[in-house]
């Protein structure tokens, strides 16, 4: 399921001016304390790792970590669940935003894999 407009406005107030957002999802840092929620974001420049509030999975208060765009996000590991390692640090991915994982990759190393817009002019 893809994040509301109102989540992606939010976390396009935390990005450089003039970044295009193409993909947002949630991930989760399980330590031994408890979980740790994060937004990733990947623009045309760059891939941004944003911290929610602590209350909020979906209300990103501040940048985490900021990676260059050619940072692949895969392979999804699938042990307790499916996983993804940004910069040494596995984060938790919910089920239903591996395919977004996968898209991003595609978008930035196989663009060719990538079906056509079957609306283009919209």
């Amino acid at each position: 399921m893809p994040v509301t407009a109102a989540i992606r406005g939010r976390c396009r107030a935390l990005l450089p001016a003039g970044e295009d957002i193409h993909y947002v999802f949630p991930v989760a840092l399980v330590r031994s304390g408890g979980v740790a929620n994060y937004m990733v974001v990947v623009t045309d420049r760059s891939v941004t790792v944003l911290a929610t509030k602590v209350f909020s999975r979906y209300e990103p208060a501040a940048v985490w970590a900021t990676y260059p765009r050619q940072t692949r996000l895969g392979p999804v590991r699938f042990a307790a669940g499916p996983t993804i390692q940004l910069g040494g640090t596995v984060f938790e991915v919910d089920d239903e935003y591996v395919a977004v994982v996968g898209a991003a990759d595609a978008e930035a190393f196989s663009p060719g894999d990538l079906p056509q817009d079957p609306l283009p002019d919209l």
